[in-house]
């Protein structure tokens, strides 16, 4: 049978390669004259492939959705990812983190290796063609969100699928920086700095990582984790604990014990071995408990340079 594919993404392109394994005849359209240039610049970044946690606990990520979803994350599970990368001559290492990545922390080695395979399947890559709606073709549609549109995922065809009586969930920022109004000088002085081995926490949801400030927000893998909730909760804060190590009992000991003329700056580097950032931050924000740095946001963040993209072809539209 002849299956057309439209995107050059990840999904795109396998959906290409479990398709031609099954006798089909495959084409890949894009709209771009190079593919999977998203996952290429996720790639910069050292793409992060997928996670080495249990699979509950993987599963539990997705929340409500995790029953929607669970039958095909165990059909292809992380273990078969990484067996999959390693069978395209991509070796992958688990980081500090537990997070999964490839030898050599690049995606342009994996994308090469994945077209010539597609191409020895007989799949034909026909770039610079645009989708032109529905038609007697079977297609699989893998056009992403909405998120760095001159990359390619413009989100042209959720006008289409309206048009066609399909219910599409609005596209919203996920996996994003989210906005907060610095000052200038804390801005200019920390742009950049990493918040190590903190806690954030919004609307009763916590999670443990990475924070990192930039200039005009807050991003880093902890906060990536509570996007959902942030998107969700419509929380207009979310609170950072410096030292999640301690107990509340054990910072008020040592906080009730500053010395009278000690400066705050050397109290917080010497009792709790806080950064110079994590102290800017305390100051910014007016906080005086490392465990307990409010820090308020500024709206809901743009679509044009998130990570991932939450929406699109609504649950119900899918069947099995």
């Amino acid at each position: 049978m002849q299956v057309r594919v439209v995107g050059t993404g990840p999904s795109g392109l396998m959906a290409a390669e479990v398709l031609a394994q099954a006798g089909h005849a495959v084409t890949i359209l894009d709209h771009h004259r190079s593919p999977a240039r998203k996952f290429l610049l996720a790639g910069r970044g050292g793409l992060n492939i997928t996670h080495s946690e249990p699979l509950d606990a993987v599963l539990d990520h997705y929340g409500g959705d995790r029953s929607f979803l669970e039958p095909a994350i165990c059909a292809f599970p992380p273990e078969k990812l990484r067996q999959w990368c390693s069978d395209l001559g991509v070796e992958t290492f688990v980081g500090s983190t537990g997070r999964v990545f490839p030898v050599g922390l690049r995606a342009s080695p994996l994308l090469r290796a994945w077209l010539r395979r597609l191409a020895a399947m007989g799949v034909t890559l026909q770039s610079g063609a645009a989708w032109q709606g529905f038609d007697d073709v079977p297609t699989v549609l893998a056009m992403g969100g909405a998120s760095w549109p001159e990359l390619g995922s413009d989100a042209s065809w959720v006008e289409m699928f309206r048009l066609a009586g399909i219910d599409v969930v609005p596209l919203r920022a996920s996996n994003v920086r989210q906005p907060v109004a610095w000052s200038g000088i804390f801005s200019t002085r920390f742009k950049g700095q990493p918040l190590k081995n903190v806690a954030v926490t919004v609307a009763g949801k916590s999670v443990r990582g990475e924070v990192m400030i930039a200039e005009n927000g807050i991003e880093g893998g902890a906060i990536y984790a509570v996007s959902r909730t942030i998107r969700e909760a419509r929380a207009a804060v979310l609170v950072i604990d410096l030292k999640p190590d301690l107990n509340a009992d054990q910072v008020a000991q040592k906080i009730t014990a500053r010395r009278a003329k000690e400066s705050a700056s050397n109290f917080l580097r010497k009792a709790f071995n806080l950064s110079p950032q994590a102290i800017g931050l305390m100051r910014e924000t007016g906080s005086v408990d490392p465990k307990s740095v409010t820090v308020s946001l500024a709206g809901e963040p743009t679509l044009d340079r998130a990570i991932s993209t939450a929406g699109g072809v609504a649950q119900h539209e899918v069947d099995a």
